[in-house]
């Protein structure tokens, strides 16, 4: 086994729980003992130290000889998945399913054909009634199959009903795959580029999205067409920055799995993403009360039974910290968030759930948002580094950006002025050759370029003639994007006011809430 498939290994092992782990050796001494199963004694080996030294293999279990390993370590990997199968079989609808042609097939294959038939014909419900669809279509193909070759049965029209459901299902899954392959083109275009920068950005998304957006009756949808279709419009307002919609969809999204609660359990990763994409637009719209209901429904999720798997609790653990962070952002209580960020930094560094660069840098970009919130500048840029000396050639150019903006405004906290004259230049040449150098941008840099040539009475000045031409930019339709990731206006406050930036959100807040303010 090369070495890549060696890790893949070791991490099967280490993604195993203690439960899984039994039923695993359960499984393969089921016939025989232990002591005649040479890739069980590597499974224990592998499992103990968390890796493969294979000098230390060899010397611990001398029954296994080097040129043995390789194959050893195969088998031991499809033996795994084998047993993980079976015990997934009861948790998972799709592999019960596909288990029940696997019989429809044996018993076919002896020349049962009615024994096959029974068992196709009590699936195929089981297959639609949790809209898996491409089953149900393998499950009637099959039937078709053996009706054509066999005379199994007397009723009429028998031909025609197979012919009508099948068309009707391929109908439904090329519906699908046109609504999932839409938001799956979307969501690529975000993680590349972001929010729309300006018209011609905005005219290119409205001209994709219309010419692959598929016609459809939306009354005429099933759960998963309406679940994919929810998710394009979703991509689409939020990418455009028209958050009343995106709010909008994200709702019918979350509000889908109330109308078929048994797909909660079916597709719990996807009702977790929905309840995360309802957080999201709820936060950026600043509605405090709805956000904290919703948060307090994530918050419930483990306590509900729903987190069976290690992907499942990755989710979870992503989202949960996802708005964690933003919960603070949006109540200003930074201090209280930066001691809540040492365990989240400690999780990215274990990486147990494999989470993606993407999601990685994102975090580090919150992080470090929320030491600058909480005045601890050098923090800050400490994380900010990690995006800016990331390699992502195809990473979200905004993040990229933004975090190098951030950067230059907690260095002019620190007083680094040498240091601030030379970045100015060097992140505005940047910005440029990344086609987002905007006007919010354009009227930072101005100001971060007269700075060191500012007295400290003309500071002030300097700051609320800032802070005003960015509340009329903050009108703009494409000068949002700019306020979504860095809240450069508190910061502008709080220069003014000579308050913190916590002092003047967590102000902001109580106002929004209705809360007396100190």
């Amino acid at each position: 086994m090369p070495t890549p498939k060696t890790e893949y290994l070791v991490q099967l092992v280490n993604s195993l729980t203690k439960a899984e782990k039994r039923s695993f050796r359960l499984f393969v001494t089921r016939n025989q003992t232990s002591d005649d199963i040479l890739f069980l004694h590597l499974f224990d080996e592998i499992s103990r130290s968390g890796r493969f030294d294979e000098a230390q293999v060899l010397d611990r279990i001398p029954s296994i000889k080097k040129r043995q390993l390789s194959n050893l370590k195969a088998h031991l990997y499809k033996q795994l998945l084998i047993c993980l199968r079976l015990l997934s079989r009861q948790s998972t609808r799709e592999i019960d399913i596909r288990e029940r042609i696997d019989y429809a097939r044996v018993l076919y294959d002896k020349g049962l054909y009615r024994q096959s038939l029974e068992i196709l014909s009590r699936t195929k419900p089981i297959a639609l009634k949790y809209n898996h669809h491409v089953l149900a279509l393998n499950i009637l193909e099959f039937e078709k199959f053996i009706e054509s070759q066999y005379i199994t049965r007397s009723i009429e029209n028998r031909a025609e009903e197979l012919k009508k459901e099948a068309v009707e299902l391929t109908r439904k899954i090329e519906r699908t795959q046109a609504f999932s392959n839409l938001a799956l083109q979307l969501y690529g275009l975000y993680l590349k580029v972001g929010h729309v920068r300006n018209k011609q950005d905005f005219q290119n998304l409205h001209d994709f999205f219309e010419s692959n957006l598929p016609a459809h009756d939306p009354d005429q949808l099933d759960f998963y067409e309406k679940l994919y279709l929810f998710q394009s419009y979703g991509w689409f307002y939020y990418i455009n920055q028209d958050f009343v919609n995106f709010y909008r969809y994200t709702r019918k999204w979350y509000d889908l799995f109330e109308e078929y609660p048994e797909m909660i359990e079916e597709e719990t990763s996807l009702y977790l993403k929905s309840i995360h994409n309802l957080l999201t637009s709820l936060y950026i719209s600043l509605s405090d009360e709805r956000f904290m209901s919703i948060w307090q429904i994530l918050n419930e999720i483990p306590a509900r039974g729903l987190i069976r798997t290690l992907n499942q609790e990755g989710l979870y653990k992503l989202y949960y910290y996802i708005h964690l962070v933003n919960r603070h952002f949006l109540q200003g209580t930074f201090s209280e968030g930066v001691r809540e960020m040492a365990q989240l930094a400690k999780l990215i560094r274990n990486n147990p759930y494999d989470w993606d660069k993407h999601r990685i840098l994102v975090f580090y970009y919150k992080i470090a948002c929320m030491y600058f919130g909480s005045g601890d500048w050098s923090t800050s840029i400490t994380y900010l580094n990690k995006i800016i000396n990331a390699k992502t050639p195809d990473f979200r150019g905004d993040i990229l950006s933004f975090a190098r903006i951030l950067n230059l405004i907690a260095h002019y906290e620190l007083g680094n002025q040498a240091l601030l004259e030379y970045q100015v230049k060097s992140v505005y040449r940047y910005l440029g050759k990344m086609s987002e150098l905007q006007a919010v941008q354009n009227e930072i840099f101005r100001f971060l370029r007269k700075t060191p040539k500012m007295s400290k009475e003309d500071v002030k000045k300097q700051f609320q003639e800032l802070h005003d031409k960015l509340v009329k930019l903050s009108a703009s339709t494409y000068a949002k994007r700019a306020f979504l990731y860095l809240d450069i206006m508190s910061w502008l406050e709080s220069k003014i006011e000579g308050k913190t930036v916590e002092e003047i959100i967590q102000r902001v807040y109580r106002q929004r809430v209705g809360l007396p303010v100190n």
